[in-house]
């Protein structure tokens, strides 16, 4: 219930009305701490007899607005599913063209009128598309109801069927790659929690947050999660342990630090997973995790060059490999962000984390050679495949740009 309806204020949404009936005392205490002010729980009498009883509550909340998003409070989505829907003229439904088969064998089947217009809502229809339990609506649908209900319908879709005959209801297929799960058992809940964990991947990660960050950082946000810890707190604790490894480094301590190292660049994503998690993602949270992720890089680099300047190797080319290393890994992340900034082509990020480019492809470098006591091995490393990353990218951005510009008709 927290994360529908964070998710519902997340799109701009002004105000959200719960309607409760079993278990309703329960909810509506869930419901009051989540957003005080704007969300307010209201009990559905007659709740038993369907959800087209819920809906007949909402009435004197929604009736003078022009326009309002209807959901059914056990759906969980992924990111972005209502975007096109709020973008739509109502009445409008959100439907799953091509469902999964346990999908469509519980969920409403909807009858099309082409690609984009609903004819029918139904059960017992033999359609291959389903509703995904979100509508956009205006407050006609609650005469429908009314009608639905005197006929001894008291189904959501009844009313929406009969809304269907009066005037056109749009069909907005689910974005491309969104996901959205109708729980209703225990087995439903631990699909949704394990699409809800494999969403939070990136389609950027590389070979090494694929198969090694994401696998753990991703179980320890679904752990924590539910707890509900600040995202931002969590940035500036991963930090402390990255200052922990550095240090440790600077003290010659090569398996302690590269493992801690490597802890931190696992743990480097749980804070932005936790904020998708508790839907509280925002630019600010971004921003920070971004400068403190630089501190942790510059402080591991120097870590490493201190405990270098105590070897064998001349203290000159120490100094010019921790430089060369610090420049390189703080330029190539400079540049990307500077690119999605300008908005210009993304530069072939798979392509650069497999050249171990990518943060994550560093701090692995420095925790298996400081494991193996080769801090000098480390900074060339790091120094080689940053400068090597940072000039891919920027030679392939400027190739995209400038065919973006030819194919460009002037104006």
């Amino acid at each position: 219930m927290q994360r529908t309806v964070l998710t519902l204020l997340s799109y701009g949404l002004e105000r959200v009305v719960v309607v409760t009936g079993y278990h309703a005392g329960p909810v509506g205490a869930v419901v009051g701490r989540v957003a005080p002010g704007r969300v307010r729980a209201i009990y559905g009498h007659g709740w038993e007899a369907g959800n087209g009883a819920s809906l007949a509550a909402t009435e004197p909340e929604v009736v003078e607005e022009p326009s309002f998003l209807l959901m059914t409070a056990d759906h969980l989505f992924g990111e972005g599913a209502f975007r096109e829907l709020l973008r739509a003229p109502p009445p409008a439904c959100l439907i799953d063209p091509f469902p999964a088969p346990d999908s469509w064998a519980e969920g409403t089947r909807v009858m099309l009128r082409g690609s984009h217009q609903v004819e029918a809502f139904g059960k017992e229809l033999a359609e291959p598309a389903v509703d995904c339990g979100v509508f956009l609506l205006t407050p006609e649908v609650f005469e429908c109801q009314r009608e639905a209900a005197a006929q001894g319908d008291h189904t959501l879709a009844g009313a929406m069927t009969r809304l269907a005959q009066r005037r056109t209801v749009g069909a907005v297929p689910l974005p491309d790659g969104c996901w959205w799960r109708d729980v209703d058992t225990p087995r439903d809940l631990s699909i949704a929690r394990a699409r809800l964990r494999r969403s939070l991947t990136k389609p950027e990660d590389g070979p090494i947050s694929r198969h090694l960050s994401r696998p753990v950082s991703t179980r320890v946000s679904m752990a924590m999660a539910p707890l509900r810890p600040n995202p931002d707190l969590v940035s500036v604790m991963v930090m402390l342990v990255g200052l922990l490894s550095a240090g440790l480094l600077g003290l010659g301590m090569g398996a302690v630090g590269g493992l801690l190292a490597q802890a931190a660049s696992i743990l480097d994503g749980v804070d932005g997973e936790l904020a998708r998690l508790q839907v509280r993602a925002r630019p600010l949270g971004a921003l920070l995790d971004g400068v403190l992720d630089r501190v942790v890089d510059a402080a591991l680099l120097a870590g490493l060059g201190v405990w270098a300047l105590r070897g064998r190797v001349s203290p000159g080319l120490v100094v010019a490999l921790t430089v060369a290393a610090t420049a390189g890994a703080m330029l190539s992340m400079a540049t990307k962000d500077r690119i999605r900034a300008l908005g210009l082509p993304g530069g072939p990020e798979r392509a650069i984390a497999f050249l171990l480019g990518g943060r994550d492809g560093r701090l692995l470098l420095v925790a298996v050679f400081a494991v193996l006591r080769l801090p000098v091995v480390a900074l060339a490393a790091v120094a080689v495949t940053s400068w090597l990353s940072l000039t891919v990218r920027v030679v392939a951005v400027h190739r995209r740009a400038s065919r973006t510009a030819t194919r460009t008709p002037p104006g």
